[in-house]
């Protein structure tokens, strides 16, 4: 049969595996497959400028529509494959349709994780984390009105900070100890939690859920230890879930991911995967990882794309990421679990402006760095070759940052 490759979820890997695998010298036909009717769209402006207003759907898209057009690409939006055959080659839609191919991408993302409080079925009550999640949530917005979030990562402060631009009154409830407690040091929750008080928002931490009341519309959420706050709108932000069903009932190795070697490719030789569903090797940090984060996606796309044109190079990418919320622009390089030892640049209880650099075992491993985009950079760089600092020059902000790594 002509060469022909099946990527299935129409995720920013699958955007880009396209791109790249035209750039690479693919020949062969191109097939996306998504589950979703839209066009592969950028999905962290969902609770920021897409969810006020600020950005249009047309906005969102990675390619416009043409580009699909100009490159060749078979569009099957809407469609959901329900298995792969491994030994014909070949995938099966949810209609029944059957399609072969010669090179299989996946690219199937991750989905939220759902908690069955009661009330859930509610009008008014949201998961952050399509399109049409975002779309629903506009007629229950505006201000005045109330939002209970229930979750405070990143999602969950994002979006709070959204609520409020807008005028909404807004109460976030986490169940730990303090925001962000999975992802970074106390001294950062601390900042976001002085921050996001001074912006009006109501953080209520080691809060538990008991139920979403109201009738057929949402009007509040009871807490565990009794009380209920008001709400018109509810967001649930609690993390999510790869979708890797697809790939495991097919026989390829599952672990927190579909497992792919340097390669992108998994133990099938024609099938390569990309994006928050895969757990792939990183040589920096000598451990496997599954990362939720666009800079993952793309860069482990252009791989898959080059390992399914014959030309195979090795991922060795440092992972970053970023959050926008208010006037912050939060910029992390590297990863900080397991850190030991925090040094902070600049004042982190009274500027909105520091950064919050992450050591293990005197090694340096990450960084946060809020509006501090000198320090990001260097740092970024810094992290990729291998280069490290003394801990009490990063403290030093009479020391230039450029002058600190060595």
């Amino acid at each position: 049969m002509s060469e022909h490759c099946i990527i299935i979820g129409a995720s920013h890997a699958a955007a880009q595996l396209v791109s790249s695998l035209r750039q690479e010298g693919w020949e062969g036909k191109i097939s996306l497959i998504g589950d979703e009717p839209n066009l592969p769209y950028h999905r962290p402006p969902l609770s920021k400028a897409f969810f006020v207003g600020e950005k249009t759907e047309d906005e969102l898209l990675i390619r416009a529509a043409d580009f699909y057009d100009k490159n060749n690409v078979d569009l099957l939006l809407g469609s959901r494959v329900t298995k792969i055959d491994r030994d014909a080659k070949k995938i099966t839609l949810e209609d029944g349709a059957e399609i072969s191919y010669t090179k299989l991408a996946l690219t199937t993302g991750a989905r939220v994780r759902k908690i069955p409080f009661t009330g859930r079925e509610l009008a008014g009550v949201f998961y952050m984390r399509d399109l049409n999640d975002v779309k629903q949530t506009h007629k229950f917005t505006g201000p005045g009105k109330s939002a209970v979030i229930i979750g405070g990562g990143y999602i969950g402060l994002e979006t709070a900070a959204s609520l409020r631009k807008i005028g909404m009154n807004v109460i976030v409830i986490e169940a730990m100890e303090r925001v962000l407690q999975r992802v970074t040091a106390p001294e950062v929750s601390a900042f976001y939690t002085r921050v996001h008080t001074e912006e009006g928002v109501d953080i209520r931490t080691q809060a538990g859920v008991d139920a979403i009341v109201g009738e057929k519309h949402v009007t509040g959420v009871r807490l565990a230890d009794g009380t209920t706050v008001p709400a018109d709108l509810v967001i649930i932000g609690v993390g999510v879930i790869p979708n890797v069903e697809l790939a495991e009932e097919a026989g390829l190795t599952i672990d927190n991911g579909i497992a792919v070697n340097e390669f992108a490719t998994t133990n099938d030789p024609d099938i390569v995967a990309a994006g928050d569903c895969t757990n792939h090797y990183n040589p920096i940090y000598d451990r496997k990882l599954r990362l939720e984060s666009v800079q993952n996606a793309t860069d482990q796309a252009k791989i898959a794309a080059k390992s399914i044109c014959g030309k195979p190079e090795a991922y060795n990418a440092l992972p970053w990421f970023w959050s926008d919320q208010y006037d912050l622009k939060l910029q992390i390089a590297g990863l900080s679990q397991g850190f030991d030892q925090v040094i902070i640049r600049g004042n982190s209880e009274q500027d909105r402006s520091f950064a919050a650099f992450y050591f293990s075992e005197g090694r340096f491993i990450a960084v946060d760095a809020i509006n501090r985009p000198k320090e990001f950079m260097m740092s970024k760089r810094a992290l990729t070759s291998g280069q490290t600092a003394d801990p009490l020059k990063l403290a030093d902000e009479s020391i230039e940052i450029k002058d600190v790594f060595n």
